[in-house]
């Protein structure tokens, strides 16, 4: 299998990484020369990464094709591409709707969406796939896990949950100096915060068939601080701020 890889950003960094660290049988990673510096990168990194003289040398050499470029010149860069009938295509553009992609693409392709995320370059990304397509998701399930979407809707929703990362670290962040303020140091706030939330994460992933509720009480004792934190932000407002969020950015999503 050849991948090619149209758009040299840090996604497509991410997942050239986990692609060559992973059991995949890939022959070659052409990639385009647009960001030269992640592109010299990579190919000094891998000897299976090659770089091409432009994005239709990508497009002419992939079986698979990933286009990973950012949605403001997404158009510009797919209708100056000649496609083939067939074609096995991987869209990673961001709020790109698929109908626009397919107009602009302009043949009857194989077209796949995927929201990868930076965590494939340790082969631990979760990735949101839409339609269903066993290929790819093989691909996704290499670089960590894959889930396929039955419908668009699934797909949008997944989207607007993946923009939950920055709140993650936001809390982290605020968390920390909350602690540093009261005289601790930062980075031994951090010490202790980060591998908490990472082991809370973990216990949900491996209690996947507990309510994530069941769990939320199972880690607060009644009357006990868990507890009282967790009320005092809802009545604060605090999971309201939150939807409203999820809602603003599933409206941006939909377009």
């Amino acid at each position: 299998m050849r991948i090619g890889f149209v758009g040299t950003g840090a996604i497509t960094e991410a997942m050239v990484t986990g692609i060559v660290g992973s059991g995949l049988e890939v022959a070659e990673i052409v990639i385009s020369p647009r960001n030269a510096e992640i592109a010299a990168r990579l190919a000094s990194w891998f000897p299976a990464v090659r770089i091409a003289a432009d994005n239709q040398e990508v497009l002419d050499a992939a079986d698979v094709l990933l286009l990973a470029v950012r949605p403001q010149v997404a158009e510009e860069v797919i209708t100056a591409l000649s496609f083939r009938e067939g074609q096995t295509i991987v869209s990673v553009i961001a709020a790109t709707d698929r109908s626009k992609l397919l107009t602009w693409i302009g043949e009857d392709v194989q077209l796949t969406q995927a929201i990868p995320l930076p965590f494939v370059a340790d082969r631990q990304g979760v990735t949101a796939i839409f339609p269903p397509n066993a290929e790819i998701a093989a691909i996704f399930d290499a670089l960590g896990s894959a889930v396929e979407c039955e419908t668009k809707d699934e797909y949008d929703l997944l989207a607007v949950a993946s923009a939950l990362m920055g709140t993650y670290f936001g809390i982290l962040d605020r968390a920390a100096g909350w602690l540093a303020e009261k005289g601790m140091a930062k980075a031994k706030a951090r010490a202790y915060l980060a591998p908490l939330f990472a082991s809370l994460a973990q216990r949900a992933a491996k209690a996947d068939q507990t309510a994530l509720d069941a769990l939320r009480r199972e880690f607060s004792t009644p009357g006990g601080l868990n507890e009282q934190v967790f009320e005092d932000f809802d009545r604060g407002g605090g999971s309201r701020a939150l939807t409203d969020a999820l809602e603003r950015v599933l409206a941006r999503v939909k377009g």
